[in-house]
Order: C-alpha cells, then sequence, then structure tokens
C-alpha cells in the first residue's frame, strides 16, 4: 500500500546521514538503500471535493520515509503525530500537530515518532489518482520498478488467478476476446463522484491497470461504487478477476 520508500530503524542514523547529505542525487541513492528493506505500510486516502484533491497519509511511528520529489509548493495540514524532517540541501525542521504550512519543491526525509498523519492539498478537478501523481510528483526509476516487481507467491498466485479467469469465462458461456471487448467499451464511463477513496486505479500487477487499494480496508467496509445507475465508475471498469478474492460487488436497492 506505501507509496513512498517506509522502513524501521534506530532513530539516529539515517536523519544524521539525511542532514549531512547535499541534493536529490543523494536522496535517490538513500532512497534505494531504503527501498531494499522491509517496507513499512502506510495507509493513504484520496479526498475528492470540487476544485480540490487531498492525498491524507498515515505513518506509524519509528518509520523512516523519503518522500517522492514534489514539482510544486502546496498546502500541508499535519494533523497528527511528531517527526523530523530534512530536506535535501541539509535543512531539517521538527513538526509537531497541529500545524499548517507550504510544502516546497524537492524530496524531503523524515523520521516519524509518533503516528502521523498528514494532509497535501492540491488545487485541481482532475480525479484520477495516476494522473495526479503524474502532475505533482515525479518518481524515481528504482521506485517504480519496485512497486512493479513480483514475488514468487505472487507469480504463482498470478497463474491461479489466470487459470480460474478462463474457467469462469468458459461457466459463463463467453471468451477473453468478448470480455475484453465489454469491460473496455468506455461509452457507460464515468469518473468516481466526489468523496473519499483508500483506492486507486493505477498498474496492475496482473495486467494492464486494476483496482489497487492505498489504504488499510476493514472487513465488511464500503470501498467504493461500480455502477452508478446504468453507468460504470473506474472501479467497474478495472476491477481484476481473483481466485481468491478480497472484496465482492453488491447491490445496494433504493
Amino acid at each position: 500500500m506505501t507509496n513512498l520508500a517506509a522502513m524501521k530503524l534506530p532513530e539516529a542514523n539515517l536523519i544524521e546521514r539525511a542532514i549531512k547529505m547535499h541534493g536529490a542525487e543523494a536522496f535517490d541513492r538513500l532512497e534505494q538503500e531504503m527501498i531494499s528493506a522491509p517496507q513499512v505500510e502506510c495507509s493513504v486516502r484520496h479526498m475528492f471535493a470540487p476544485g480540490q484533491y487531498i492525498r491524507e497519509v498515515t505513518i506509524p511511528a519509528g518509520t523512516y520515509v523519503v518522500s517522492h520529489k514534489h514539482r510544486h509548493p502546496h498546502l500541508n495540514v499535519f494533523l497528527k503525530g511528531s517527526g523530523t524532517m530534512v530536506m535535501c540541501d541539509g535543512r531539517h525542521q521538527e513538526l509537531a500537530a497541529p500545524m499548517v504550512f507550504i510544502g516546497q519543491p524537492g524530496r524531503k526525509v523524515g523520521y516519524v515518532r509518533e503516528d502521523l498523519v498528514w494532509l497535501n492539498v492540491f488545487n485541481t478537478n482532475e480525479t484520477d489518482v495516476d494522473t495526479l501523481e503524474d502532475l505533482f510528483f515525479d518518481k524515481s526509476d528504482v521506485f517504480k520498478s519496485a512497486q512493479l516487481e513480483l514475488t514468487a507467491s505472487e507469480l504463482a498466485l498470478l497463474e491461479c488467478d489466470r487459470n480460474d479467469y478462463q474457467l469462469a469465462l468458459t461457466q459463463l458461456g463467453t471468451n477473453e476476446k468478448q470480455a475484453r471487448t465489454l469491460s473496455e467499451d468506455e461509452a457507460d464511463l464515468i469518473p468516481f463522484p466526489t468523496g473519499t477513496y483508500k483506492v486507486k486505479i493505477g498498474k496492475s500487477k496482473i495486467e494492464g491497470r486494476g483496482l489497487i487499494a492505498t489504504g488499510n480496508i476493514a472487513a465488511g467496509e464500503f470501498i467504493c461504487a461500480t455502477r452508478i445507475g446504468d453507468k460504470r465508475t473506474p472501479a467497474g471498469r478495472y476491477t481484476n478477476h481473483s481466485a481468491t478474492p478480497n472484496a465482492r460487488m453488491i447491490t445496494l436497492n433504493g
């Protein structure tokens, strides 16, 4: 779920190193080192209001993070927690909620002392999260490769999913070409309505693009609408088949 390099280590080492570093390239090297370590799940919620995209990230205490490179100044709202943030020129700042400030372009390294909830606020009418991330962040090749890397267990599960998908198509009396044609027809596609989401449409390890969880979703929790009337939302377009699904579609009356 994490959308940044996040790991747990004793506090002093990486912060002291980050303060002594200079330039984005040094932070790129630090990210490469961090991303090879076991990662911490950092839940992200996406909130859409007219003309605004609000990105809420929750990071547990004791975590180091290295951010993507932010392209533009933007409003930050620090709701909960405390920690240290280091800019790539070595400047550093102690943070303690509640506080509001303007985040500057560039990369940052941080250490979270108390569970953190942080909002980034952007002015935009765009609702596709991948498009938004392309607009506001520069992601390193190291990070993008790590996000798409498949483990041996994931490869085995992927093969199981594909075999089960073919079986489902046979049972439904159709084939992959027909199913793809129906799925890719965007004549009935509408954007997600304004609201708060713990999912995004992004690059899928299964195939192409898919519906991907970015936040912690509890059993029985409503995720998002797939159809509204006779229209499909992006979730209705990009939900992938699984032999062991972690979510299901239901019909709401009224």
